[in-house]
């Protein structure tokens, strides 16, 4: 694929961007406007990708003289990231005078488009007639995010964050691509994410550190697979899904009623979330004021969502668990395994550098109740270690096949 770095602050990001893709398993080539080198020199993408880096044809190092057509038309997809308000207008409106403009009109691939710029730029009526206009094109979209710019402006208009705009050109590839695997096309999944929340008072809570970004690649990669998905999420921190419904639930006993009420509906549970396994007894109806005498509070069990999940499991329905841990963690983990009666569980050490919560990488170990060795998964980005674990659901799908698989078929002809 090709990767588009046009000139503004956001340009340094396109370089995390890069990384991701190749994590992923793409081969990446990179073109740059003669503006961005001003934010970021070539020289980084060159090392990075391996491949020289075009920002003009007709420089004498360029090895291809006519690289606008062999570059655009020998690629799959072509993502500009950041994609500033004058790339936009340019591409819009059939500018071609430098490079990355002529490789556009050039192409012959999909367009992934991930915009950066002040907020007053993106919300002005020129820039969204051109984005329009390019969407009507059947070009892609990654929305900016919203907060502090570097103008000090805040507001919709910041560069999405880059392991958003990775998910986003994996799923068009797959999309795009006639052999995508679609091996969950007959399930309903349904999993819990992020961390809960447990009030000691209107202003204070118990949680924990979970940020919901595991949870969310796998119901990403669950959807890019096929399956229809459904996520009960807590609090989370991380950019959440496109496309998928998200039932938000903070509490335990929130999140608990929300599982219940979707459970029958689904074919695989995976419980990715961290919930609180104990709440205070009572929460104070005030705000507790600090004094010098100390306070003691009460706490008592919560409800147990997944071994509830599991005892209710039915008709070849697959349940798979997390456990975060800090020792013990394979004997721990497979004791909770056997205990809630899972089908499998997925267990990682949180006090290791890269690994559990609010991190883009993990490292984790599946535990499967019919496998005599566990699948140890090394250190890797979350998105790959999501497809990981959605292999050891497939392979345990083909043991037990429930009735409910062909009627979920039927439902998707229908509709």
């Amino acid at each position: 694929m090709a990767l588009g770095i046009s000139g503004g602050i956001a340009a340094y990001k396109a370089a995390e961007v890069l990384r991701g893709l190749q994590k992923a398993g793409c081969a990446v080539r990179v073109a740059m406007t003669a503006r961005a080198c001003e934010f970021i020199s070539p020289l980084t993408f060159r090392a990075l990708s391996g491949e020289h880096v075009i920002v003009d044809d007709y420089a004498p190092d360029n090895p291809d003289p006519i690289a606008h057509i062999t570059f655009s038309q020998t690629v799959d997809l072509l993502l500009i990231a950041p994609a500033t308000a004058n790339i936009i207008g340019k591409f819009a409106n059939g500018v071609a005078d430098d490079f990355l403009t002529s490789t556009y009109l050039a192409s012959t691939a999909s367009v992934l488009i991930a915009p950066a710029m002040n907020t007053s730029m993106w919300e002005h009526p020129a820039t969204q007639r051109n984005v329009q206009r390019l969407k009507s094109d059947g070009v892609f979209f990654i929305e900016p995010d919203a907060g502090e710019m570097a103008c000090g402006t805040i507001g919709p208009g910041r560069l999405s964050e880059p392991d958003r705009i990775v998910a986003a050109a994996l799923h068009i590839l797959q999309t795009t691509n006639a052999a995508v695997n679609q091996d969950l096309v007959e399930e309903k999944v349904l999993i819990t994410v992020g961390a809960t929340r447990e009030a000691l008072d209107p202003v204070r809570f118990l949680s924990n550190n979970s940020s919901g970004r595991m949870g969310f690649a796998i119901a990403e990669a669950a959807k890019r697979r096929g399956a229809k998905v459904t996520i009960v999420a807590a609090a989370t921190t991380a950019v959440s899904p496109d496309q998928i419904e998200i039932i938000r639930a903070f509490s335990a006993s929130e999140m608990h009623a929300a599982v219940m009420n979707e459970l029958s509906k689904a074919t695989i549970f995976i419980g990715a979330a961290a919930v609180a396994d104990y709440r205070p007894v009572q929460s104070a109806r005030q705000k507790i004021k600090k004094t010098d005498r100390e306070i003691t509070l009460r706490f008592e069990r919560t409800k147990d969502i997944l071994a509830d999940v599991a005892a209710l499991k039915h008709d070849g329905q697959l349940v798979i668990g997390f456990a975060a841990e800090t020792e013990n963690i394979l004997a721990n983990a497979r004791e909770k395994l056997r205990r809630k009666n899972l089908d499998a569980i997925v267990a990682n050490d949180v006090t290791r550098e890269g690994v559990g919560f609010d991190t883009p990488t993990n490292e984790v170990t599946v535990i499967s109740r019919d496998r005599k060795a566990p699948i140890h998964v090394p250190l890797m980005p979350k998105t790959d270690v999501a497809n990981i674990i959605l292999d050891e659901a497939v392979r345990l799908r083909a043991r037990v096949k429930p009735a409910s698989l062909g009627r979920v078929v039927n439902e998707r002809k229908k509709a």
